[in-house]
Formats: C-alpha cells, sequence, structure tokens
C-alpha cells in the first residue's frame, strides 16, 4: 500500500495521474496554510500523525467514496512535518464521469479527514506558536 502521508511538497501531478481516466471529469482541492479564522498571520503549520493508523483511516476514507460515488476514483496526500505559508497540507483529486460526483466524493474525503483523521497540528504564527485541537474519533486532541 502506497503512503498517503509525505514530508516532501505534495506534487497534484501524480495524484492526477493515479486517478485520469479517458472521459473523467477531474477535480481536485488543496489547502495551503495563511491566516486563522481569528485573523493571525500563520508562517507555517507542523502536522504530526500516527502514520500506519492515518493511512489505514485514509484507505477507508477513499473506499467510502468509491462506494458511495461509483466510478469515483480518489487520491489524497497530505503532509507531515513542517508546513511553510504557500506549500499545499493536503490534495484531494477525484475523477468521474460527471462534475457533481467528483465534486461530491472531493467534498466527503476533505469532511471526513477534517473529522476522523489522526493528525496533529501546531501553528507557527508570527505571535508565536500554538497547539491546535484536531480531532481523534473519541474527541481526544493530543497524541
Amino acid at each position: 500500500m502506497t503512503s498517503h502521508l509525505t514530508r516532501s511538497p505534495i506534487a497534484l501531478e501524480s495524484l492526477l495521474t493515479e486517478v485520469q481516466a479517458r472521459g473523467a471529469v477531474v477535480r481536485a482541492f488543496s489547502w495551503a496554510p495563511c491566516v486563522t479564522d481569528r485573523g493571525e498571520r500563520v508562517t507555517e503549520i507542523e502536522y504530526s500523525a500516527y502514520d500506519a493508523m492515518a493511512d489505514a483511516e485514509i484507505e477507508r476514507i477513499l473506499t467510502e467514496a468509491a462506494q458511495q460515488w461509483h466510478g469515483v476514483r480518489v487520491a489524497l496526500r497530505h503532509r507531515v512535518g513542517r508546513v511553510p505559508v504557500g506549500e499545499a497540507s493536503i490534495a484531494i483529486v477525484a475523477a468521474a464521469p460527471h462534475r457533481a460526483e467528483a465534486f461530491a466524493a472531493c467534498r466527503h474525503v476533505i469532511e471526513a479527514v477534517k473529522r476522523r483523521l489522526p493528525i496533529w497540528k501546531k501553528e507557527y504564527r508570527v505571535d508565536g506558536v500554538r497547539p491546535c485541537a484536531t480531532g481523534l474519533p473519541d474527541g481526544s486532541t493530543t497524541p
């Protein structure tokens, strides 16, 4: 099984190659750190994870998407380690016969990742470091 986690910048082209098919509509979602929802300037974010657990959960999420939207292929990479502003923390691409299914699958995957993935983040801001509460299914927020 290929790891869905990487310490290197995410290569969107390789994800596109994983899902590309003749006659498919491809949609991509990517997020890069910038400013917090409180308007504070972020310089970088550090992600930590239980790699094996995170990879297994990502596999479950991708399988759910494939089962829910017939004919959809989805690929995902999530960064771990320090990610500077301007570099993607996560990228999701979906290919489907129709754009509605590709968009729906992308949305399902990012929402499931946000709720279920055992990855924690620490924001490095201009005014200091702040651990961020991210979640595990049991509601815990510390690794």
